[in-house]
């Protein structure tokens, strides 16, 4: 049994990391969030410590690793926002912990270079989240694709669409120095998958960006794919908002519709089991989303030119 503490406790993403903590077997002793609003930790680990600022609980991983004989925290698990994950995977590393990191794990290139190198001074290991690697049609796809040796280059429309509320402009997910921005935020995934399967980025355009919506195309190595994300319900198909349906996700290969909607539920306890095992994503795993989202960032839009993503036509 590993101990295990975590950061940002009162987060989204949070249960899961707790629920993979608890299937694979293992302990959760404390826990950070500058909330108090973690009942939800009744259902896993109600002995878990609960610390409101991070420097008492930074003395507290230090005081169990000193102690030893089985009380040292040996992996952190971080759900905190985006541009904190940097900071929180040092203090876990500083610790004598291993880092268990929600995505992004960074979100400039440059950062993932700095923890290389603390990595080598501690000897410790970070590690990151990358769910959709790991579901059973994802990696059925990625073996089809392996084993096409025609050189066939694939043709892909990516449409992501997840209304979100008033509140999510007031919170740091729409400070884009925080969060990374809308590509960053709900993006990261499929880019991440995209590239998993059909490989590194030759080409990178951004056609629109705003805070609640973005469109562009990628060229890959074995795909072009033409992709829209938006933030803004209006986006979803009339039949399914209609329904009340506010989120709508598509990924459409050569015409036909790429389907992974079921086989959710473990992902996360799953890619904790690898990591135990030695076998979870590393950091290299990390350089062409982190690359893609960052070039998004920073690129001046170019409007209704090239290959853009149809949906643009009902917003330019």
């Amino acid at each position: 049994m590993h101990n295990f503490a975590l950061i940002g406790a009162a987060g989204y993403v949070a249960p899961r990391h707790m629920q993979a903590i608890k299937d694979t077997g293992n302990n959760l002793v404390a826990m950070l969030d500058k909330s108090d609003s973690v009942g939800i930790i009744d259902r896993y680990f109600p002995d878990a410590a609960l610390f409101l600022e991070t420097e008492r609980f930074d003395r507290h991983l230090y005081k169990l690793s000193k102690i030893g004989d089985g009380q040292q925290v040996d992996f952190v698990s971080i759900c905190s926002p985006n541009y904190l994950h940097d900071a929180h995977v040092r203090l876990a590393l500083r610790n004598g912990a291993d880092a268990i990191c929600e995505k992004p794990l960074v979100l400039n290139t440059w950062n993932l270079d700095g923890l290389e190198d603390i990595e080598k001074d501690t000897g410790k290991r970070i590690y990151h989240i990358l769910q959709l690697r790991l579901h059973p049609s994802v990696q059925k796809l990625k073996e089809k694709i392996d084993s096409d040796t025609s050189g066939r280059v694939y043709d892909i429309d990516l449409t992501y669409i997840t209304g979100r509320g008033k509140w999510y402009y007031y919170s740091w997910k729409a400070d884009e120095a925080k969060s990374g921005g809308i590509t960053t935020n709900i993006g990261v995934h499929f880019f991440d998958m995209l590239t998993y399967i059909f490989g590194a980025v030759k080409e990178n355009i951004v056609h629109y960006k705003s805070a609640s919506v973005a469109a562009g195309f990628l060229q890959l190595e074995r795909a072009r794919v033409r992709w829209f994300l938006s933030l803004d319900a209006c986006h979803v198909p009339t039949e399914l908002r209609a329904a009340g349906k506010s989120t709508y996700r598509s990924i459409l290969i050569d015409g036909e519709t790429f389907e992974f909607s079921d086989g959710f539920t473990d992902l996360h306890t799953e890619a904790y089991r690898r990591i135990l095992a030695g076998n979870g994503f590393r950091l290299r795993d990390a350089r062409n989303y982190v690359g893609i989202c960052q070039e998004i960032r920073n690129a001046s839009p170019i409007g209704l030119t090239g290959e853009y993503h149809p949906l643009l036509k009902t917003i330019l």
